[in-house]
């Protein structure tokens, strides 16, 4: 809950507050909002598993949003885009936590549907 309100809050600032980064800057904020995202999805899925940890949460945010920045700012350096590794990387897992968060939802929904059996 608390991170889809956090998703929610930061549009609304976007919206209200347009700012607009220099291009130079735009592999950057894009993998610093894949690595955002990654976080967010992560947490999402350990609290529907039931074992979220805010510290494993807050340290997942900032160490692969780190990470991500030192990997882009490596590959600009060398003229490489070793950030496409963190982007794939990203990608990968959230569409792995959106599957098993869509795989739980489905089940929850199927197991209210079922109807007891033996019962005319």
């Amino acid at each position: 809950m608390w991170p889809l309100l956090g998703i929610f809050v930061g549009m609304l600032i976007g919206l209200v507050f347009p700012f607009s980064f220099p291009a130079a800057y735009a592999r950057y904020i894009a993998v610093a909002i894949l690595a955002g995202f990654d976080s967010v999805f992560g947490g999402l899925r350990s609290s529907i598993e039931d074992h979220f940890d805010p510290v494993i949460f807050v340290t997942g945010f900032f160490s692969n949003g780190l990470f991500a920045a030192v990997l882009t700012y490596i590959g600009d350096r060398l003229g490489v885009e070793i950030y496409y590794a963190a982007v794939f990387a990203f990608g990968v897992r959230i569409f792995q936590n959106l599957a098993v968060m869509r795989r739980y939802l489905v089940d929850r929904i199927r197991n209210r549907c079922k109807k007891p059996s033996g019962l005319s």
